[in-house]
């Protein structure tokens, strides 16, 4: 068994702890959802901070905030995952290489590795346990939740912090809108649906999770499976897959009882995830959760999160904007996120 015991969550959104979840929803117009940072001082040495980017602040932070929630002083294993680790520090070295590359620094280099937020994890908790991240796009977070499952059955962990993190920049949002991945005019997020344009809303986000073998008190919910198909020939293949993967947890169709669909923006792309979900899990109650936080490769973890406390609270924000009536009863929650139709992952969690 697997058990989400913990969040720590930085986001676009007011997630941090004290807030209310997910109300008030944070309206912006914006080209890219931008987190809302914590104060850093609470979480991490201001002189450490001082040579540390924005993504590794904030994947300590989570990190903290996480095992804060779960009451658990020292995890047994950290595992990462990311899409494209750090960006800033990457075009630090390619700016210095330009400019003069007889300056490079030697400190961006060190940190736009992609391990480098699970070490630096590692070292500000003084944690030697397993240590690992992933590195697989869009797959990330989700092979890290894999990763942190097999831990607990193999018996090598009891706690495991596990998450996912990306970060965005103007260079790289400009660079990647070339592509045809992002809106190329500023959109306001909560009007996201309303917007016929290709491409979908980038965001980025930092959250962690406490994976768990034992029931706590205050366990959010209780993690089943994650699964990934990549380049699927067709909406019936995806929906094939989904319906496999429940019936390979002892749950058929019915029970799902809320999917967090995985719409973006992205009006093509949305129609297919659409078509799947109503072909998997016909007549299922679904919300949204892109809106709030931008689409990013481990943006996974957001709508982890809101399922978590979805189950916990036994109710649904109204910002998740719910496409029908409010299900009877949440017992099993759906996740689906998917890129471009090119990867599609799914996350399945049981109160």
């Amino acid at each position: 068994m697997a058990y989400i015991n913990g969040i720590g969550i930085i986001s676009p959104q007011d997630t941090l702890p004290g807030s209310g979840f997910l109300d008030p929803v944070v309206e912006l117009d914006a080209d890219f959802l931008k987190c809302m940072e914590p104060v850093y001082k609470n979480y991490i040495d201001p002189l450490s901070a001082r040579r540390m980017s924005k993504l590794i602040k904030m994947g300590i932070s989570s990190a903290k905030i996480c095992l804060l929630d779960a009451g658990i002083r020292m995890p047994d294993a950290i595992i990462t995952g990311t899409g494209l680790g750090s960006i800033e520090d990457t075009e630090k070295i390619l700016e210095g290489m330009r400019v003069d590359e007889k300056f490079l620094n030697p400190t961006a280099f060190m940190q736009s590795t992609y391990n480098t937020i699970s070490s630096q994890i590692a070292i500000s908790l003084k944690c030697h346990g397993y240590n690992s991240t992933y590195v697989h796009r869009a797959f990330s977070f989700e092979s890290c939740l894999l990763d942190a499952i097999l831990q607990l059955e193999d018996g090598s962990a009891e706690n495991i912090l596990a998450g996912g993190i990306d970060e965005m920049t103007n260079n790289h949002l400009s660079i990647i809108r070339r592509l045809g991945f992002w809106k190329r005019e500023s959109v306001k997020n909560t009007d996201l649906w309303n917007y016929t344009t290709p491409g979908a809303l980038a965001g980025e986000g930092a959250s962690y999770f406490m994976i768990s073998a034992n029931k706590t008190e205050t366990s959010y919910a209780r993690l089943l499976t994650a699964a990934t198909l990549y380049k699927p020939g067709s909406s019936e293949e995806t929906a094939l897959f989904v319906k496999t993967l429940l019936s390979s947890n002892g749950l058929n169709p019915s029970d799902i009882d809320l999917v967090m669909m995985g719409n973006n923006g992205d009006r093509e792309h949305d129609l297919i995830c659409e078509d799947v979900i109503s072909q998997a899990v016909p007549g299922s109650c679904k919300v949204f959760y892109k809106h709030l936080c931008g689409e990013f490769h481990t943006v996974s973890g957001f709508a982890l999160f809101a399922a978590s406390n979805i189950l916990r609270s036994q109710s649904i924000p109204r910002s998740l904007q719910l496409s029908h009536a409010r299900p009877e009863k949440l017992n099993n929650i759906l996740i689906h996120n998917h890129f471009m139709n090119t990867d599609h992952a799914f996350i399945l969690i049981s109160r």
